[in-house]
């Protein structure tokens, strides 16, 4: 799968840019805050159908003007899809394959696989348990149609339990029949999200240890484990035993939405007791896992993203990452950087397929 060419109108800075792309290395060199970034955010969108940073469309308009369109042509197995993407303020999001719209947005995830190695994958880490199921989530989604079917049909049922419970604890009454309706509904949907994460990280770990051990260059035994709500017990059973403290707080107090992922490092706490080197070789090591495990059940390279790597990473991981995504398992890469010698030293180093792009507020030009 190769991104072929590119084309921005009122995205974030830039008012207009056209760009044709190498199919393997493409990098965006510039000083901080000129950016970059915003293009490897508008090819997060081709894939996901939103930002990696703002989960807000409106506010990726350039400042005062009234939409933004961003266009790109995909090589995929010989046949050159078109994907077209427009927001306009106070309009539905107009998204695009081939010039026909789409009746679902969660009808494109997964046709264009995509990974992100940002700076703020450090969230995974430090934020809270949403982010770490975000993250599981994407990667089962871009693989499994009737998860991402079911997580929409989950949260839908969710919502509506929630508002029932509200009700309740407004008008001061309790309707058990009614609330059956949704428990039944919401159990249904959570038992097919709890058991299709287990099964996720089974197959997944031992491609996280496998790339741990090729970053960190030892082998210090690292784990992600999985940390369902329900404790192993039928999520019908455990919504029923919660339902004194659920009509309590007006919430549902379990379930998928409240599960979350363990970081550990030597049977410790990541977050604790790991050094900021360790943090960075997990966290890549959590990426380039996603990457290949996204490759094997697609059949598909994903296109690669890497934003600020080097400046993030010290001279031996930024090495061992470079060394790894130039080989032939990995397909087109994107990444920007501030250096352009760094950049020129990198690819006469390894002689690699590449376009090297001057981007200056807003501008963006081909290099040589």
């Amino acid at each position: 799968m190769i991104l072929e060419k590119l084309s921005l109108l009122n995205f974030k800075n830039y008012t207009e840019a056209q760009l044709s792309f190498s199919e393997k290395f493409n990098c965006f060199v510039g000083n901080n805050g000129v950016g970059k970034t915003n293009i490897l955010d508008a090819i997060h969108y081709i894939s996901f159908c939103k930002s990696y940073f703002n989960s807000i469309d409106s506010q990726n308009i350039q400042h005062d003007l009234p939409f933004f369109a961003i266009q790109a042509w995909v090589n995929k197995n010989d046949v050159v899809d078109e994907i077209y993407c427009a927001i306009k303020r106070g309009h539905k999001k107009q998204f695009k394959r081939n010039k026909k719209e789409y009746e679902r947005l969660s009808e494109h995830i997964g046709l264009y696989p995509l990974v992100m190695i940002s700076p703020s994958d450090s969230e995974l880490i430090l934020d809270g348990s949403e982010v770490r199921r975000k993250f599981i989530d994407s990667i089962i989604s871009q693989y499994d149609k009737h998860y991402l079917e079911t997580l929409i049909a989950y949260n839908h049922a969710l919502q509506q339990r929630n508002a029932l419970l509200k009700y309740f604890y407004e008008s001061r009454t309790f309707d058990a029949l009614s609330l059956e309706i949704w428990d039944d509904k919401l159990s249904s949907f959570g038992e097919i999200i709890i058991g299709k994460r287990a099964a996720f990280l089974d197959e997944f770990t031992p491609l996280f240890n496998k790339n741990y051990a090729f970053i960190s260059g030892n082998n210090e035994l690292a784990s992600v484990d999985y940390l369902a709500s329900t404790k192993g017990k039928p999520f019908k059973e455990v919504l029923q035993s919660n339902l004194d403290r659920d009509k309590i707080v007006h919430i549902t107090t379990s379930g998928p939405h409240k599960d979350d992922l363990e970081f550990k490092l030597l049977n410790t706490s990541l977050k604790k007791f790991a050094s900021q080197g360790q943090q960075k070789s997990y966290l890549l090591a959590l990426k380039l896992a996603q990457f290949e495990f996204i490759k094997d059940k697609t059949n598909t390279k994903p296109l690669l993203l890497l934003d600020d790597v080097y400046d993030k990473l010290d001279e031996h991981r930024f090495t061992k990452l470079i060394e790894l995504v130039s080989s032939d398992n990995f397909g087109q890469v994107f990444i920007t950087d501030t250096h352009l010698e760094r950049m020129n030293r990198l690819f006469l180093k390894s002689n690699t397929k590449h376009s090297i792009f001057i981007v200056e507020n807003g501008n963006v030009n081909q290099h040589g």
